[in-house]
């Protein structure tokens, strides 16, 4: 006998599956699934709906996605690890410091989130560790995004701070929380949902980046129709399925200016007539977004080559 369940746990090699009826079954792959056109190191993920046989408790196949969030699984890899499915919003938890979260991060997740079609959020939490000029410094990063008709949040998991608001932002969704380690996820859902009692970590005092907590994804249960979904820390957030010239269509003030360009395969780094280059020396594009742009298309090691020719200084 088969029937339809919902991921809600993953470990790697089980899967935690919700019944129609609520009941639970810990569930195996039968055999090897493969994802069209994706080369994916977990095929199954929280949040998929999933075909499972009853009589021995193992999943046959998985129901069409409406959509899902990826990253490459590490740097060397052509593999991408799919982090969940079925998003209604993923929502970013950054922090100022210990650890501080960079703007490549933040764009990176962005830009996935845009491609992938998954409504995007940033939360910044830890406001109790800033004095007024970190506060300054933090608003001011977070402008970029908002500028951008990004939906940003200033929180404290510590003392409560707008965490009421927090809510009204997850409610009647499937939500997926991610971020670094040590950005305070765990300490957020706790707050958020306290039966959770999730194990919170310590920042490391040597390089001051968090220790990870989290080690599977799950899905959370919010209220009666509202959903978590908590992922281990990441420390990076590399890109698949992309070709650069894809890149800028993701990038929310670039995709209007592309007709603009004079060539149609403009990588906008140095070409003439370029409508995103001029947009940037008029500034209508930020340089630090610009600078993650460039970062992408052109890999990171370039951003710092004093031989490279850019056309506007973007320290």
């Amino acid at each position: 006998m088969n029937a339809l369940g919902l991921v809600i746990k993953s470990t790697g090699s089980w899967y935690s599956v919700r019944l129609p009826d609520g009941s639970l079954r810990e569930c195996r792959l039968k055999g090897r699934i493969r994802l069209d056109g994706i080369k994916s190191t977990n095929p199954v993920v929280v949040g998929d709906t999933v075909h499972i046989q009853l009589d021995n408790n193992t999943i046959s196949g998985i129901a069409p996605r409406r959509n899902f969030l990826v990253r490459r699984s590490n740097n060397l890899s052509k593999y991408a690890h799919v982090i969940a499915a079925n998003i209604d919003l993923a929502m970013l938890i950054v922090s100022e410091k210990n650890p501080r979260t960079s703007l490549g991060f933040i764009d990176r997740f962005l830009l996935t989130c845009q491609a992938y079609g998954i409504q995007a959020c940033l939360v910044l939490n830890k406001l109790d560790q800033l004095d007024q000029a970190e506060m300054a410094i933090a608003n001011e990063r977070l402008s970029i995004y908002e500028r951008l008709d990004y939906p940003t949040l200033r929180v404290s998991a510590l003392t409560g701070t707008h965490l009421a608001e927090l809510k009204g932002i997850l409610n009647g969704k499937v939500s997926l929380i991610s971020g670094h380690s040590g950005v305070g996820k765990s300490s957020l859902i706790n707050r958020l949902i306290p039966q959770a009692a999730l194990r919170v970590g310590e920042v490391s005092k040597v390089n001051y980046k968090g220790k990870h907590t989290t080690t599977f994804a799950e899905m959370l249960c919010l209220s009666d129709d509202s959903y978590l979904i908590d992922t281990p820390g990441i420390k990076d957030f590399g890109l698949v399925h992309m070709d650069r010239h894809e890149v800028s269509h993701y990038f929310k003030e670039m995709a209007p200016l592309l007709a603009q360009c004079k060539f149609g395969n403009c990588l906008h780094l140095e070409e003439p007539g370029c409508g995103v280059l001029h947009a940037l020396d008029n500034g209508l594009i930020d340089p630090r977004r610009y600078k993650s742009y460039v970062g992408i298309v052109m890999g990171d090691e370039e951003i710092n080559n004093p031989d490279y020719l850019w056309r506007k200084t973007l320290d």
